[in-house]
């Protein structure tokens, strides 16, 4: 310990009076920390020593709790007072209350105070025993903490804890199932920010092997990661798999070029885009792509641009018509049964832009006339979409039935079957609906002008399906009808409570009032799914504003024959004006001014006359329509690129349709009977976010859904969960098996 010096040192009171005679430290070592003028402290070999004048007065181990408190409490003791408690305090590294509370229970109750004393349950109450070991067994088997925690009735912190005491423990079965191999979001945001390659540009391999050709595409790969931003859109694949989206897409494609982004990636993206409300590629750089590129298997989602080229590159090889086509097929193979009624209607898309010129239309929402193309769209019995076609120039529904229509449902549904049209006003021809009968098709449609009103005494009351939870009461009669070529069709009439008398016309003859009645007027659900469409799957939005050549012997009205129609209008509107001049002139006294004015009426009236039948007669010998070359410069004459367009309306019909499927599983499990909450709780969940657990042993791709905003959602989306791990659907491009599992359902 050194060599240690001391003297006697007399204190004095202030009346000189000697008070005590201790001894003091002089001259320290320096290995020796100064307390007090009495008292030292030095560290060796993990202890701690205590000195006075005289040397080495006590010593304890620095982990030794308990000898350090009984050092404390002796120390600063009044009658020893070799230190002040907050020096001591300093020099131990320990609060100066502790001093005080440790001095204090040594007065009171001596030594055995200090001990440490355990304060509450003196061992683990809620997991020990039989539950500890069921856990374990759990957890041996590759559960989740949350999986393990359900099983024994426990909170999920519990699990943690007792894997951080280590009373449980966790078998790493491999690499990527390690528990610190998840990661989180911002570890991910900060390595997609840092790559070198660019945002989230991290698989520089495979994406050097396919700019050389020694790969066709990049492969799908998972990693175990958590909270992934909008996988539960993941929920749907089963639904777009079942819809044959990439086995249809194969067979009509193929493959694309070389690249790392290959046709199951862009089939992929364009049909998440759309269940997410992403409503065009412009709105992708507004996406985190990392965190879209997890849910595709792949390091990044493809950008703006790339998507733009993928879609040119399909649209170069003109297959789009034999993809509808295709998935119509497919479609009507499997659900026969739905195309005994078929809804036809057209749906007009506006064309906003200004560079190129094209045939205009009516636009019944916005009750203008302007630029669009019209497509005719064909929905089956439940109002799914079947396929549609695209009218070149806005032809009209009657037209486009003979040309386009009619021949692809008659391919459908065989040479035999009878199919009933379900149509508004705009299909009305006695003529069409006679020929269409012989060829094995029926029509129900609105009967189109005036008609008068039928006794009320005629019409009865029948019970209808439900409607908002109530049952619907039609009161129907029925006539026959004689068109104008004399064809017998059926007339059901349904009378609303003002009085209103709609007539319905079908050729059907075996179908009672009432479901004539219940089909046509299901005709509105037509109308509902474009509206949809519109607003939720941006049906009207334009993959490209890129033109191709029209037919330039499309015939259009002849614009001389409408100039010399208003000719012909402007001369007899003057004639008249003349006539009415010379009967005024007529009526005023017959005086010579009066009779030469006459006379020049009279000739003025008989020269009109002769022009008026000049021009008559030019305007009857110019044909109605001309072939629009003749009107118009030919290199203007376009019309806006079908391809692209038809091959993103076709994979949003798809998104649609998988949509519509999960709806029917949630909406009697949410007890929803218009559709409308089922499908906003859908939207709901393909936001959710989620954690990706691939397990290559078990060929298995855990989605774990995170917890929706109440217990009531998380019940549906348990039970959406249940049905679709029985598709046992394979994530597109792998092995692995996509198993979803929704947080707990109740407390």
């Amino acid at each position: 310990m050194g060599y240690y010096a001391y003297y006697l040192n007399r204190r004095f009171d202030h009346d000189g009076v000697p008070t005590a005679l201790q001894m003091q430290l002089s001259i320290l070592p320096p290995e020796l920390q100064a307390i007090s003028p009495e008292l030292a402290l030095t560290r060796e070999d993990g202890c701690v020593v205590l000195c006075n004048a005289g040397g080495p007065i006590y010593s304890f181990r620095e982990n030794d709790v308990e000898a350090r408190r009984l050092a404390v409490a002796v120390v600063t003791q009044p009658s020893v007072n070799l230190a002040t408690p907050k020096a001591l305090a300093e020099a131990l590294g320990i609060d100066r209350s502790m001093v005080f509370d440790y001095r204090r229970r040594y007065e009171e109750e001596g030594a055995a105070a200090l001990r440490t004393r355990k304060t509450g349950p003196k061992g683990p109450h809620k997991l020990h025993g039989a539950k500890l070991k069921k856990v374990q067994a759990q957890l041996d088997k590759g559960a989740s903490n949350r999986a393990a925690a359900r099983a024994v009735e426990v909170s999920e912190g519990t699990i943690r804890q007792a894997l951080k005491q280590g009373r449980l423990k966790r078998e790493e079965r491999s690499s990527q199932q390690r528990a610190g191999c998840l990661k989180g979001p911002r570890e991910r945001n900060e390595e997609d920010r840092t790559s070198r390659g660019g945002v989230a540009v991290k698989r520089h391999d495979e994406r050097a092997l396919t700019a050389l050709g020694y790969l066709s595409e990049g492969k799908p790969s998972f990693e175990v990661v958590e909270s992934v931003a909008k996988a539960g859109v993941l929920l749907a694949l089963p639904a777009v798999v079942a819809q044959g989206l990439y086995q249809v897409g194969k067979q009509v494609y193929g493959a694309l070029k070389n690249g790392y982004f290959g046709l199951d990636a862009v089939l992929s993206t364009l049909v998440f885009m759309a269940l997410l409300r992403v409503k065009s590629s412009e709105q992708l750089p507004s996406h985190a792509p990392g965190e879209f590129g997890l849910v595709l298997g792949l390091d990044r989602s493809p950008e703006m641009k790339t998507l733009r080229r993928k879609l040119a590159e399909m649209a170069r090889r003109e297959q789009a018509l034999t993809l509808k086509a295709a998935f119509a097929h497919r479609w009507a193979v499997e659900q026969p049964e739905l195309l005994g009624f078929l809804y036809v209607d057209g749906h007009v898309r506006p064309y906003n832009g200004r560079k190129h010129s094209l045939p205009k239309t009516h636009v019944p929402r916005r009750r203008l006339c302007m630029p669009a193309t019209t497509d005719y769209w064909v929905n089956d019995a439940v109002s799914d979409p079947l396929f549609f076609v695209t009218a070149p120039a806005n032809d009209h529904l009657l037209a486009m039935l003979e040309k386009a229509v009619l021949p692809h449902v008659r391919k459908l549904v065989g040479p035999e079957r009878r199919v009933t049209l379900i149509m508004d006003r705009e299909c009305w021809s006695p003529k069409s609906f006679k020929a269409w009968s012989l060829r094995h098709f029926d029509v129900i449609t609105y009967r189109k002008g005036r008609y008068e009103a039928w006794p009320e005494e005629e019409f009865t009351e029948q019970e209808g399906g439900k409607a908002c939870g109530k049952s619907v009461i039609y009161k129907l009669a029925e006539r026959q009808l004689s068109l104008s070529n004399s064809f017998e069709v059926r007339e059901v009439r349904c009378l609303t409570d003002n009085g209103h008398q709609t007539s319905i016309v079908t050729t059907r003859s075996d179908m009672s009032m009432l479901e004539v009645a219940e089909r046509m007027f299901s005709r509105w659900r037509q109308e509902n799914y474009f509206r949809y469409m519109r607003h939720e799957f941006a049906l009207d939005q334009l993959p490209t504003y890129a033109v191709e050549p029209a037919d330039p012997k499309r015939l259009v009205p002849n614009p001389v024959k409408k100039e010399k129609k208003q000719e012909l209008a402007a001369l007899r509107s003057e004639l008249g004006q003349l006539k009415q001049d010379y009967g005024e002139s007529a009526l005023e006294d017959s005086t010579a001014d009066s009779i030469a004015e006459r006379k020049k009426l009279r000739v003025s009236i008989e020269d009109l006359k002769c022009s008026i039948e000049q021009r008559r007669v030019e305007h009857k010998e110019l044909p109605n329509h001309v072939p629009v070359d003749q009107v118009r410069d030919p290199h203007t004459i376009v019309e806006l690129e079908q391809e692209r367009k038809a091959l993103v309306d076709q994979i949003k019909m798809v998104a649609y349709r998988a949509e519509t499927e999960l709806a029917n599983f949630v909406s009697p499990i949410i007890g929803d009977h218009h559709g409308d909450e089922a499908r906003s709780f859908l939207r709901q969940v393909f936001q959710l976010p989620a954690d990706i657990v691939p397990d290559t042993a078990a060929g298995t791709l855990l989605v774990r859904l995170h917890s929706m905003a109440n217990w009531r959602s998380n019940r549906a989306l348990r039970g959406l969960c249940t049905i679709l791990n029985s598709y046992n659907t394979s994530y597109p491009g792998t092995n692995l098996r996509l198993v979803f599992e929704a947080p707990p359902s109740e407390k």
